[in-house]
């Protein structure tokens, strides 16, 4: 597995109690927690809240950048998802990360002080050379999108 150097700064206390870590040898991302004061929040169906995560992040890295996950068990068995899909932490932010959890379920959910909601994984980012033309090449496919491939 490669590795990176990342600096991280912790700015809660939910991280005197747990570890940051990679659950097992292969995993890819490391657990990020509901760093929060009270007990727990609640999120009613179809409701949102943003988590802060209690971290701050220094990827050592240009070419690497932070991708916040939803953790496949709280999507699958609770309906709880990262809001926009996927959050993005630029290598040169260097604020608290936040985790904005979407209830997708029927029922309200709660989430505990550091209990684990989503997951960071760091990957290669590409800066595109925009080339500005006039036509773009052909291919088969051409401009059908939105299932024009087929479902099987």
């Amino acid at each position: 597995m490669n590795r990176i150097n990342v600096k991280m700064k912790f700015m809660h206390p939910v991280w005197d109690e747990h570890e940051l870590a990679y659950a097992t040898g292969h995993s890819a991302g490391l657990d990020l927690r509901a760093c929060i004061d009270q007990d727990f929040v609640e999120i009613a169906p179809g409701q949102k809240h943003a988590f802060p995560a209690g971290v701050a992040i220094e990827v050592l890295e240009p070419s690497i950048a932070g991708y916040v996950f939803s953790r496949s068990g709280l999507g699958t068995k609770d309906g709880l998802t990262v809001s926009q899909g996927v959050g993005v932490i630029d290598p040169d932010y260097r604020g608290e990360i936040k985790v904005s959890l979407l209830n997708t379920s029927d029922k309200v959910r709660r989430i505990a002080r550091g209990q684990r909601i989503a997951q960071l994984v760091f990957m290669p980012v590409f800066q595109a050379e925009i080339l500005k033309v006039e036509e773009l090449g052909g291919t088969d496919r051409g401009a059908g999108g939105f299932g024009s491939t087929g479902k099987l």
